[in-house]
C-alpha cells in the first residue's frame, strides 16, 4: 500500500506572533522593561542630566549600555536630546511628557514589588545606596 503525501495546512503560529505584536502590555513593556531603562526614567525624572553624570549615578551600568538605552529611549521619543554646544560635545538628557508619563507606572511596579517580594528596597532607597543628592521629584 503506497502511502499518501498530505498537504501540509498554514500553521497558525504567523498569526498569534502578529497578534502578540499588537498587544498593549508588551508593547508598552518592549519601550522600557530593560535592566536599565527604569533606572535612567527615575534619574532623569528629576531633570536634564549630561551623559557623565547618569554614568556616575547608575551603579554598574556600562558606557556602552547607557549609550543603546538613551539612544532608544530617544528613537521612542520618551526622553529628549539637547545639545548645546556641539564643539564640545555637551549634551543634556531630560523626559519627553510621554517619558514622564510612565513614571505612573513605574511607582505602581515599585508598590507592587514592595508588598510582594521580600528583600528590595524602594526607588529612593537605592539611590541612596549610590550615594547621590536625594532628589525629591523622584520616583517615590
Amino acid at each position: 500500500m503506497k502511502q499518501e503525501v498530505t498537504k501540509r495546512l498554514p500553521v497558525q503560529k504567523e498569526r498569534r506572533a502578529n497578534d502578540l505584536l499588537r498587544c498593549s502590555v508588551i508593547g508598552t513593556l518592549k519601550l522600557f522593561a530593560t535592566k536599565w531603562k527604569p533606572c535612567i526614567i527615575c534619574y532623569l525624572s528629576a531633570g536634564s542630566m549630561r551623559y557623565n553624570d547618569l554614568c556616575r549615578s547608575i551603579p554598574n551600568i556600562s558606557r556602552k549600555m547607557l549609550s543603546e538605552h538613551l539612544r532608544e529611549l530617544e528613537t521612542d521619543r520618551l526622553i529628549i536630546r539637547q545639545e548645546h554646544d556641539p564643539k564640545k560635545q555637551r549634551v543634556e538628557y531630560m523626559l519627553s511628557d510621554k517619558g514622564r508619563s510612565l513614571l505612573t507606572i513605574l511607582n505602581h511596579l515599585q508598590d507592587w514589588g514592595l508588598e510582594h517580594l521580600t528583600g528590595v528596597v524602594s526607588i529612593k532607597e537605592m539611590l541612596s545606596f549610590t550615594r547621590q543628592p536625594a532628589i525629591s521629584s523622584l520616583c517615590p
